[in-house]
């Protein structure tokens, strides 16, 4: 069979990936937020009970973990009517710009866990003739597809959960899985870290009891405990375990 003829140039462009590639997200990471430094408003009786600076932080603190100004006035022992009040203060606009940055991080933790739910669900309580039998776990991926449209708006803003495409829905799959590794791989970092911070703690508190009770020793009694803790600490250089002179017999 005679062979085709080429066909002639006409000066376009390969495309620069094949038309079948999996589409990809570019979600840029916004910069952490932070709490700023602020001047607490000033008050005319400086009240032991009352709104000090300490207490002014700690709401501020606070609110960027709850993202409630109600619980946060009550995690100081304070009323959020007061904590109005400070807001509304004359003095008061560095700490109405903390509180407003506050709130921005609140959001930030709603985000999260809206995040956590949308990704492994959350647990739904069965019953069978009014008892409860067990639960189950149910995934709303309207939530996600609102997170996603958030987050990555020219991607998914004009898509809706009915009407992907089967690549697209592949992708969101694929993401799916990956997100759910990365929080689990947060949280078992976090529970490590917390894990750490509870033993650290538990040593300095008996470092503390130690010393404590150092102090509180008679100048003779200490000095029989230091000469004490010498000589078992030459004690224990010399001393070989008893499997380590059998090692030494063969």
């Amino acid at each position: 069979m005679p062979r085709s003829t080429p066909r002639p140039a006409t000066g376009l462009k390969p495309p620069a990936t094949p038309l079948t590639a999996e589409p990809t997200l570019d979600i840029t990471p916004a910069p952490p937020r932070t709490l700023p430094a602020f001047t607490p408003v000033p008050r005319k009786c400086q009240r032991f009970d009352g709104w000090t600076p300490e207490r002014q932080r700690g709401f501020i603190e606070a609110l960027a973990d709850t993202g409630s100004p109600k619980h946060a006035a009550r995690a100081v022992g304070m009323t959020p009517e007061g904590a109005y009040l400070l807001r509304r203060h004359p003095e008061g606009e560095e700490f109405r710009q903390a509180w407003e940055a506050a709130l921005a991080l609140g959001v930030e933790r709603l985000e999260d866990i809206a995040m956590e739910r949308a990704i492994h669900g959350i647990e739904v309580p069965v019953y069978s003739y009014g008892k409860l039998v067990g639960t189950r776990r149910v995934f709303n991926d309207g939530l996600l597809m609102f997170l996603l449209r958030n987050r990555a708006p020219h991607r998914f803003a004009a898509d809706s959960l009915h009407n992907l495409d089967a690549a697209t829905q592949s992708s969101l799959a694929r993401l799916k899985r990956e997100w759910r590794a990365e929080w689990d791989a947060e949280q078992e970092a976090a529970r490590a870290v917390d894990s750490d911070k509870v033993l650290a703690s538990i040593d300095a508190k008996i470092d503390r009891m130690r010393k404590a009770q150092h102090d509180s020793m008679s100048p003779e009694t200490r000095r029989l405990w230091d000469a004490y803790q010498r000589s078992h600490s030459e004690d224990k250089k010399g001393y070989t375990m008893p499997w380590d002179e059998d090692q030494g017999d063969e």
